[in-house]
């Protein structure tokens, strides 16, 4: 497959940081364009990031001595430089909207991380495994926009990557009610401990808008196509408590629920187990060989042990067992910034390539 041109907007925040270094070796896409604010507009990557650099591995040599862009005065030049975006802004939600929104009137597709859209009814918010036929979608929201080429797609809230996938397979025994509590890095928060010292030795329990997500979020993912817009699953009832604890990577999730027609412990292993979705049919770079991985020791999965699981793209699940309120409860953990975050918006631009919604200019 050719390679195709990529920008990053918002390039200089945590998740625009990882997106960097995810398309460093990238086997379909090339980064041609980074913007940022406009204090970090007109410098080097290096000069703009250097300092706030908070991946693991270097600044790639590529990203440091290329001239950040300015990511809302410089659309026009940055839309005619790349076959797409990723958006990983940070500014005001109605603000990411338009912006995202002019993007795509530049007939620049919009692969967004962010939050804005994700109720926009003709937004398609996919995980590639769960609902890759939302895409669809996007021939509608082209017509509202009045575009050929452009459009927008979000993934859905980092914390949902843990439990979500974990709960998919098993909707088919009815799928009633869920209660689920998560435990959540401070990467989420776009921190590290240095820039968050009042983490270490903490707990805080309340994260802005989190619970609302946790519960709504997945009516969305489990919605469906219809009249050009995605019309929200009705059930399961979602309840959610979110809390930040002091883990710099990896959100775990303690997840309850009932089900219409109770499986038995093995049927719920054995989906698992033998789940895989678009992008694994596909086999998209990105994607894990196996998305759900169950542990059977009584102590996993372990955010410092599982959270690179598979490059930091599968899921962990442990501890299935019987509850006394709920038929059954479990634990999930997944890597916050990869699958949550940036790694999930990479394979949804991959699922996007693979089934022909960005044609290369």
């Amino acid at each position: 497959m050719k390679t195709y041109r990529v920008g990053v907007i918002g390039g200089t925040g945590m998740v625009g940081q990882r997106f960097i270094s995810l398309l460093e070796h990238h086997p379909w896409f090339q980064l041609a364009a980074i913007a940022a604010s406009p204090r970090s507009a007109g410098k080097t990557y290096e000069e703009a990031a250097g300092r706030r650099w908070a991946m693991d591995t270097p600044i790639p040599e590529q990203a440091r001595t290329m001239v950040v862009l300015d990511a809302q005065a410089d659309v026009a030049r940055i839309a005619e430089q790349v076959d797409f975006v990723f958006s990983a802004v940070d500014m005001k939600k109605e603000e990411i909207k338009s912006l995202e929104e002019e993007y795509a009137r530049h007939e620049c597709p919009v692969v967004s991380n962010n939050s804005a859209h994700r109720w926009t009814s003709d937004v398609p918010m996919v995980v590639p495994e769960l609902n890759p036929e939302h895409i669809q979608v996007i021939e509608a929201q082209r017509r509202r926009l009045g575009v050929e080429r452009g459009f927008i797609a979000v993934k859905s809230n980092c914390s949902l990557q843990s439990y979500v996938p974990a709960l998919h397979p098993l909707r088919e025994f009815g799928l009633e009610r869920v209660l689920v509590c998560t435990y959540q890095a401070i990467s989420g928060a776009g921190k590290t401990f240095d820039t968050w010292p009042e983490m270490t030795d903490n707990v805080i329990p309340y994260i802005g808008g989190e619970e609302e997500k946790s519960e709504q979020e997945p009516l969305k993912l489990w919605g469906r196509v219809e009249n050009g817009v995605i019309v929200n699953a009705d059930g399961p009832a979602f309840t959610a408590q979110c809390l930040r604890v002091p883990v710099s990577n990896g959100h775990m999730a303690a997840v309850f629920a009932d089900f219409r027609k109770k499986p038995s412990i093995e049927e719920i292993k054995s989906r698992w187990a033998q789940f895989r979705g678009r992008a694994q049919e596909l086999e998209l770079p990105s994607a894990p060989k196996q998305f759900l991985h169950y542990f059977e020791e009584p102590d996993r999965p372990q955010t410092r042990l599982d959270r690179m699981l598979e490059g930091g793209m599968a899921v962990s699940i442990g501890r299935l067992r019987p509850d006394t309120q709920y038929d059954y409860k479990f634990v999930c953990l997944s890597h916050n910034t990869l699958r949550g975050a940036a790694g999930g918006a990479v394979l949804l631009a991959e699922l996007l390539c693979a089934e022909g919604y960005m044609p290369r200019r």
